[in-house]
C-alpha cells in the first residue's frame, strides 16, 4: 500500500490553531523565532484580520534557499503562523520549515526526490508546473521544472480550473503517485493532485467592513507592511509612490514605466508579490508569446495574467521586433491585438522597468528621462501610451532596516482582493470636486483617471473619499503622467506642452502640479523653455550656480562657500588676517596660535568678493563658479602641526578636483568604518565640485585586511551604491603592494597625501549630537602635509 505520510495538503486545507498547538510544546524554546513587540498598528491588524494576517520577517526565517516566490512562503505561513502567540507562531515556522524541508524541490535534489516518489508510491512537491497539449496523443502533460520530470498526464478539468498552467507555469502543491507498467511509451508518474497555491475566493466584503476601522493614513501603513517595508521609514510621498508600483494589479489596461538607479526593488513586487503577476526579461519576449501564437491560436501572456512586467527593459543597444512593438502600441492603446485575422482583447496591464546609467540632471542636460531605452521604445507613439512615468530615482536603495516585522497581510490574499478590484472603475469619482485643464489631451485624461482610480482603490476601496483625501491622489497622478509628456515634447518638437493644473469646484484660480525634477533642476529641466508663469531664463541665469552657492546649504552653497571665502574674512578687501598678509596661493603657513589663521589653500580676495557677487541676477559670470575653484588651484604644499583645526576636504581639495571626470585615490587604508567615512566625505567634496549635471568616476585603489574584508566590501558597496544616484560613480580595487597616498585627477593634478585621508584625531562620531560629525573645520588634525604638482 501507498505511504500517505509525506501528503500535507489535507493538513495545509485546515486551520492553522490545531496544527500550532500539537506542535508547540517544544516550538518556543531554542532555535524559535525572536518575539515582536507590537505596534498598536499590529494589534489592530490582528484583531481585525486575524485569519488573513502574519509576520512579514517569518519569511525569511522559512524561505532558507528555497528559490521560492514570497507569495507561496506567506501562503504556508498562513496555515500554520497566523496568531500572535509566539509558542504557536514558533510551531507554525518548523511545520513549514519542515514541509519545505521535505516537499520543495531543489534542482539539485531531484533525483533524490524522484527515488522517494518512487520508493514510497507517492509524495507531495511543491513545484513550478506548465502544461502543454500533446495533439498526436491528445492528452494534456504536465512538466516540473525544478523535478526535472514531463509528459505527466493531467485531466482536462484540472486544465480547465487552472488555465494558466498552459502558459508560463503556476506553483503548486502536487502530489506523485508512481505506477510503473513496463510501457516504454509511457512514463510512470501520474497525478493524483494538484493545488496552486494561491487564494480562490472573494473576500472583497469583509475586507471593505474592515478598512472601515482604519484611518487613511493606518491603512496605508498597513498596505507597506504587508508589501514587507516599514512604514515609519518612509515619508508620506514615498508610501505613495511605493503604492503606484502596485496599481497595475489592482487595474486593468494600466500602462507604467519605472527607470531608475539600481538596487531600489523596481522588480520585486512584480515577481514576489501576486500569483496574478508575471515578470519576464525584456528582452525574451515575442508576440508569439505575449500575444497570441498563430501557429496554435494559443493566446499569450496578456490573455492569463493581470499583469505582465518586463524586467531589464531599458538598455539602448538591445534591439526589440517592430512588428512587436507595433502590436505593443495598438494594445496599449486600445486594449486590443491583432494577429492574422483576429482581434482579441486582454485586460492585463504592462509594466516596464529598467535601470539607468545617468543621473537625471545628466539626463535632462544631455537628452531626456527616456534615454536608456531601446531606440524601437524610443518613439512618441509607443510612449504616449504610458500612463505613468514612475521616478526611480526617488527610491532609495533597499537596506534591511526597511523591512518590517510587523504584520501584514497575506500577499496572496491580498491579490486576491486586488485582483477582484479590477472590476472597479473610479476614474471619475474626483469630478464632482476639481476639473482637469481642458488643455489636457485624451490620452492625459485617462492616464491620470486610470492612476487616480488604482490609487483610490487601493487606499479607499469603497470608493468614498472627502475633497481633502482625493486632492493629494489626484496631484500624484497628474505629476506621473505629466512627466511622461513632458519628455516627449523633448522627444518631438511637434508635440505641445499642455497645461498640468486642475480647478476646484467653485474656484477658477487653476492650481498647477510640478514635477520635483522641474523644481529641483528649472535650468536643465526646460532649457530656456517657458512654463505658466512666463520665461524660466532668470532660473536659468545661474544655471550652476544654484547647484554651488545658492540652494545648498550642507554643500556648494555652505561648505563651497566655505572653500572658496572662509579664508579671507569678510570685510576684509586686502586679504589679510588681522593686518598680516594672507598666505601665497597653494603656499601655507602654520596657524598662528594668537590669531587662529588658517593653514589652508585660499583664493585671492578679488575672486571671493566677485564669487560673492553672483546672486545678483542682472550679472552673468564668464566663468561658472566651479571653473573658478578650479583655476585658484595653485602648485605648493602645505603643512598642518598636530592638534590644529580648520583642516577640511573642501579647503584642501576642492579647487583641484573641480570639474575632473575622471580621479584616481591612491589610499591604502580605507578599511574600517572610520576610514569608509573618510571616503564618503572625500567624495561629498567631489559632488561638491561638480556641475550637478556632469558624472565623475573616481577610482578607488586600497589595501585589504582578510580579517575585515567582508565588512570591508560590503561598505564600499554601499558608498558606491549611494554616490552613484548622484552622479559619483565609485569604482574600486585592492592592492597590497602600492604605499603610495594620492588624488590624480584628468584635469593635471596630482596631489600627494602625507597621511591620506585619515587627517583627523579620532573622535565620538557614534554621536550625532556632536558637531564634530558633520563639521570638519572644528576637528583636530594629526600633523600632515599635502603637496600639489602640475603633471
Amino acid at each position: 500500500m501507498a505511504d500517505e505520510s509525506n501528503d500535507v495538503s489535507g493538513s495545509l486545507t485546515g486551520a492553522g490553531a490545531g496544527a500550532g498547538a500539537g506542535a508547540g510544546a517544544g516550538a518556543g524554546a531554542e532555535g524559535g523565532v525572536a518575539a515582536l513587540v507590537m505596534s498598536n498598528l499590529d494589534r489592530k491588524i490582528t484583531d481585525d484580520f486575524s485569519q488573513y494576517t502574519v509576520r512579514k520577517d517569518l519569511v525569511s526565517e522559512v524561505k532558507g534557499n528555497a528559490l521560492v516566490p514570497s507569495y507561496v512562503l506567506e501562503y504556508l505561513l498562513s496555515k500554520y503562523a497566523t496568531t500572535t502567540d509566539q509558542e504557536s507562531i514558533n510551531a507554525g515556522v518548523k511545520r513549514v520549515r519542515d514541509i519545505l524541508a521535505d516537499n520543495y524541490v531543489h534542482r539539485e535534489e531531484a533525483n533524490l526526490i524522484q527515488s522517494k516518489i518512487r520508493e514510497k508510491g507517492r509524495y507531495q512537491v511543491i513545484d513550478k508546473v506548465q502544461v502543454a497539449l500533446n495533439e498526436k496523443l491528445d492528452r494534456y502533460e504536465a512538466t516540473f521544472e525544478n523535478l526535472g520530470i514531463s509528459r505527466v498526464v493531467v485531466d482536462s478539468i484540472t486544465v480547465d480550473k487552472n488555465p494558466k498552467l498552459l502558459v508560463t507555469g503556476i506553483w503548486c502543491m502536487c502530489t506523485l503517485v508512481y505506477a510503473y507498467s513496463g510501457d516504454r511509451d509511457e512514463v510512470p508518474w501520474r497525478l493524483h493532485r494538484l493545488m496552486p497555491v494561491q487564494m480562490s475566493h472573494d473576500d472583497r466584503e469583509n475586507y471593505l467592513a474592515m478598512r472601515a476601522k482604519f484611518t487613511a493614513g493606518e491603512w496605508i501603513d498597513l498596505l507597506m507592511q504587508s508589501v514587507g517595508f516599514n512604514p515609519d521609514l518612509f515619508g508620506d510621498r514615498a508610501k505613495l509612490l511605493h503604492l503606484v508600483r502596485m496599481i497595475p494589479f489592482v487595474e486593468r489596461n494600466y500602462n507604467l514605466i519605472e527607470l531608475g538607479p539600481k538596487g531600489t526593488g523596481k522588480s520585486h513586487i512584480y515577481s514576489e508579490f501576486s500569483p496574478h503577476g508575471m515578470l519576464i526579461s525584456g528582452g525574451e519576449v515575442t508576440a508569439a508569446k505575449l500575444f497570441v501564437n498563430n501557429a496554435n491560436k494559443q493566446i499569450g501572456l496578456v490573455g492569463y495574467w493581470d499583469t505582465v512586467a518586463f524586467d531589464e527593459f531599458a538598455g539602448k543597444a538591445k534591439k526589440a521586433d517592430k512588428a512587436l512593438v507595433d502590436i505593443m502600441k495598438n494594445y496599449m492603446a486600445n486594449k486590443s491585438f491583432s494577429r492574422g485575422t483576429n482581434v482579441m482583447q486582454a485586460e492585463a496591464s504592462m509594466v516596464f522597468v529598467g535601470n539607468t546609467s545617468h543621473n537625471v540632471p545628466y539626463m535632462l542636460k544631455n537628452s531626456d528621462l527616456f534615454e536608456e531605452l531601446p531606440v524601437q521604445y524610443h518613439d512618441p507613439a509607443f510612449l504616449d501610451r504610458i500612463h505613468y512615468y514612475l521616478p526611480g530615482w526617488e527610491f532609495e536603495q533597499i537596506r534591511t532596516e526597511m523591512f518590517t516585522s510587523g504584520y501584514g497581510f497575506v500577499v496572496d490574499y491580498l491579490a486576491e482582493i486586488l485582483h477582484n478590484l479590477r472590476n472597479v472603475d473610479y476614474g471619475s469619482a474626483f469630478e464632482k470636486y476639481f476639473k482637469l485643464s481642458p488643455s489636457l489631451s485624451t490620452r492625459d485624461k485617462d492616464g491620470v483617471r486610470k492612476t487616480f482610480s488604482g490609487l483610490m482603490k487601493l487606499i479607499y476601496p469603497s470608493g468614498q473619499a472627502t475633497a481633502e483625501q482625493m486632492e493629494p491622489l489626484l496631484r500624484c497622478a497628474i505629476e506621473g503622467r505629466k512627466r511622461v509628456k513632458d519628455q516627449l515634447c523633448r522627444i518631438d518638437s511637434t508635440m505641445t506642452a499642455v497645461d498640468f493644473s486642475y480647478t476646484r469646484a467653485g474656484s477658477v484660480e487653476p492650481v498647477a502640479v510640478h514635477v520635483l525634477e522641474e523644481d529641483d533642476y528649472p535650468e536643465l529641466y526646460w532649457r530656456g523653455g517657458y512654463d505658466e508663469a512666463g520665461e524660466r531664463d532668470e532660473a536659468a541665469s545661474g544655471a550652476v550656480v544654484s547647484a554651488v552657492f545658492a540652494n545648498d546649504a550642507d554643500g556648494l552653497g555652505a561648505e563651497k562657500a566655505d572653500s572658496v571665502t572662509d579664508t579671507v574674512p569678510a570685510g576684509d578687501s586686502n586679504g589679510s588676517v588681522d593686518g598680516k598678509p594672507a598666505a601665497p596661493v597653494g603656499v601655507t603657513r602654520k596657524a598662528d596660535s594668537a590669531n587662529g589663521a588658517e593653514a589652508v589653500p585660499s583664493v585671492p580676495a578679488a575672486a571671493a568678493h566677485e564669487s560673492a557677487s553672483l546672486s545678483a541676477p542682472a550679472r552673468v559670470p564668464s566663468l561658472s563658479p566651479i571653473e573658478r575653484a578650479a583655476a585658484a588651484a595653485k602648485e605648493g604644499h602645505i603643512e598642518f602641526a598636530e592638534s590644529q583645526r580648520g583642516a577640511t576636504y573642501n579647503k584642501l581639495f576642492g579647487s583641484y578636483v573641480a570639474g575632473a571626470k575622471h580621479i584616481t585615490l591612491k589610499d591604502p587604508y580605507i578599511r574600517l568604518p572610520y576610514q569608509i567615512r573618510n571616503l564618503a566625505e572625500f567624495l561629498e567634496t567631489v559632488f561638491t565640485y561638480t556641475d550637478r549635471s556632469d558624472e565623475v568616476h573616481v577610482h578607488l585603489i586600497t589595501g585589504c585586511d582578510e580579517e575585515y574584508a567582508d565588512r570591508q566590501i560590503d561598505n564600499l558597496n554601499q558608498v558606491q551604491a549611494t554616490f552613484g544616484t548622484l552622479g559619483i560613480t565609485l569604482t574600486y580595487e585592492f592592492s597590497d603592494t602600492g604605499h603610495d597616498r594620492s588624488i590624480v585627477t584628468d584635469t593635471g593634478w596630482r596631489v600627494a597625501l602625507g597621511r591620506g585621508l585619515d587627517i583627523y584625531q579620532r573622535y565620538s562620531d557614534n554621536d550625532w549630537l556632536n558637531p564634530l560629525t558633520r563639521q570638519q573645520k572644528l576637528r583636530r588634525v594629526k600633523e600632515f602635509s599635502v603637496v600639489y604638482q602640475r603633471k
